[in-house]
C-alpha cells in the first residue's frame, strides 16, 4: 500500500486546544481520525483522548486486512462512544463531556469512512471534492430541505448545534457509514473538524490540493492557515488529516 500522509491542528483563538488527530498508517491499512471535543476547557479534551484511545485500541485489534470495514467502523464508533458517555456518569446531561468525529478506513485500494456529528470526510480528485458528507447538525437539515442556501449557512444562529455526538446520553447516537470508495492515484482523503470548514466553501477547501507533486504537509499548513484567518479573531481549534493514495 503506497500512501502519503499529514496531520495538522492549530490552536485558533482560543485558549486551548480540544481536537485530537491522528493517522495509523499498517501496511495493509492505515486510519484517519478527527476528533472535535464538546463540554468546556478539561472534559472536551477528556472526551477527545478518551475517543482517541478507543479508537485507536479497535483498530489495533482487529486483523488486516479487515473482513468487514463497515462492521468495524460502526463496532468502533459504538465501543468509543460508551467509552466517552461513562465519562458523563454522575454528571446532569448538559455538563457531560461529548465530542464529534469522522474516522476513514484505507485498505485494498478502496476507503471506508463514518462520522459523528460535524466532524467532516472529503474524497478530493484532480483538485474537486468528489464526495464529502453530511453533517449531523440542524442546519445541514435546513440546507437539505431547500429551506436555507449555501450562502446561508455560515452566518446562521444555529451553525454550530449538533444532532448526535459520541458521549452524553447513553444511547448509541446515529452515525453515518459509507459504503466502499474505490481509489484512484492521487486521491485524497481530508479529514477536519469544522474549525476548518466553518468559513471556507467545498471549492475553497479542494483548492489547497490541486498539484499532484505538492508536498501534503505544506498544503494542509496552508489550508490551517487560511482556516483560522476566515475566522478571525473568533476561530475554532482547526484540526485535519489528510492522506493521498499512490496505489
Amino acid at each position: 500500500m503506497r500512501i502519503e500522509y499529514a496531520e495538522l491542528s492549530l490552536v485558533g483563538d482560543r485558549e486551548d486546544n480540544q481536537d485530537r488527530v491522528t493517522v495509523s498508517a499498517q501496511e495493509q491499512a492505515a486510519l484517519l481520525v478527527v476528533i472535535d471535543g464538546m463540554g468546556g476547557h478539561s472534559d472536551g479534551s477528556r472526551a477527545a483522548d478518551t475517543a482517541l484511545k478507543s479508537l485507536l485500541e479497535s483498530f489495533r485489534q482487529t486483523p488486516l486486512p479487515m473482513f468487514d470495514p463497515l462492521g468495524f467502523l460502526h463496532m468502533a464508533l459504538s465501543r468509543a462512544h460508551d467509552d466517552v458517555a461513562k465519562l458523563g456518569n454522575g454528571q446532569t446531561i448538559d455538563t457531560r463531556p461529548r465530542a464529534t468525529t469522522a474516522i476513514c478506513l484505507i485498505q485494498e485500494g478502496a476507503a471506508f469512512w463514518a462520522h459523528i456529528g460535524d466532524s467532516r470526510v472529503y474524497h478530493l480528485r484532480h483538485g474537486k471534492v468528489l464526495q464529502r458528507t453530511r453533517d449531523h447538525s440542524h442546519v445541514e437539515l435546513l440546507l437539505r430541505e431547500g429551506k436555507i442556501t449555501e450562502e446561508e449557512l455560515p452566518t446562521h444562529p444555529m451553525r454550530n448545534f449538533v444532532e448526535c455526538c459520541l458521549g452524553g446520553d447513553p444511547a448509541i447516537p446515529e452515525m453515518t457509514v459509507s459504503g466502499r470508495h474505490l481509489l484512484e492515484p492521487g486521491d485524497l482523503l481530508l479529514l477536519c473538524t469544522d474549525g476548518i470548514w466553518a468559513n471556507l466553501r467545498d471549492g475553497d477547501i479542494a483548492g489547497f490540493f490541486k498539484e499532484d507533486n505538492q508536498e501534503l504537509r505544506a498544503w494542509l499548513e496552508a489550508l490551517g492557515r487560511r482556516a483560522v484567518q476566515a475566522s478571525a479573531p473568533f476561530s475554532d481549534n482547526s484540526t485535519a488529516a489528510v492522506l493521498r493514495w499512490h496505489g
